[in-house]
């Protein structure tokens, strides 16, 4: 197997963990398609990034809170290129809990972190030809197999999501193998919170390197295609605690 000439979508591909996976893509090869939000300028800075790197790079921009928005996000990408590969990382995180969540926190959370990749997998599915193989990677985290009472709307949208992950792995094989990695302890917030207390948690007692976690994509994307229903911890042991 081999990523080059392949093009792989990556939402929320222009900043932090996004691009941080959108360029190790690149350095294998893989032709990029780049949703973002906003930013366009940060969207641009990228993408001329990743083609530097000698492959294609294109920028979709879609605002996930409105689903009319992701509706139309994978036949907007496939007017670049056939995909090859799905990868679904934008997402909110917001600190909040059950008697501070509103009904618009509840219902931006799910349509950004659960509808979207919902409909963005369905269509991208559909957009396969009949004997096209195709690979999804839902980015999860580690509180959706451990669900508490932090961040409620935010660890209820990605439980979902890794149920979600599963269902599709059984519905859409063997032409796509769809698969999840659960995330702990990778970047630091960025609001600046304090992160002092995070790696005491943590049984390997330190952050994630980037690239542990880009290893860990590139195998489900370029490993084998007998892989499907699976999700991964890249979380330095966060979820046995």
């Amino acid at each position: 197997m081999s990523l080059i000439g392949k093009t792989v979508l990556i939402t929320g591909g222009v900043r932090r963990l996004g691009r941080s996976l959108a360029l190790a893509l690149a350095g294998k090869g893989a032709n990029l398609i780049l949703h973002f939000s906003s930013s366009s300028d940060i969207a641009e800075q990228t993408q001329a990034e990743i083609k530097s790197l000698g492959v294609e790079a294109y920028i979709l921009q879609a605002d996930f809170s409105d689903l009319s928005q992701t509706a139309d996000v994978i036949s907007r990408a496939v007017e670049f290129s056939p995909l090859y590969a799905l990868i679904n990382n934008a997402a909110i995180f917001e600190d909040l809990q059950l008697h501070e969540t509103t009904l618009g926190d509840w219902n931006r959370h799910m349509s950004i972190n659960l509808t979207s990749p919902f409909l963005l997998c369905q269509g991208f599915a559909n957009s396969l030809l009949p004997n096209q193989e195709g690979r999804i990677v839902n980015i999860l985290d580690w509180r959706a197999l451990r669900p508490g009472s932090s961040h409620l709307p935010y660890t209820v949208s990605k439980a979902a999501l890794a149920a979600l992950t599963r269902s599709l792995a059984a519905s859409l094989a063997p032409q796509v193998t769809v698969n999840g990695l659960a995330l702990g302890a990778i970047l630091p917030p960025s609001d600046g919170g304090d992160t002092s207390h995070i790696v005491d948690k943590i049984p390997m007692q330190r952050w994630a390197k980037v690239n542990e976690v880009s290893d860990a994509l590139l195998f489900l994307l370029d490993g084998p295609t007998y892989i499907t229903g699976e999700i991964i911890h890249v979380d330095g042991g966060r979820h046995l605690i």
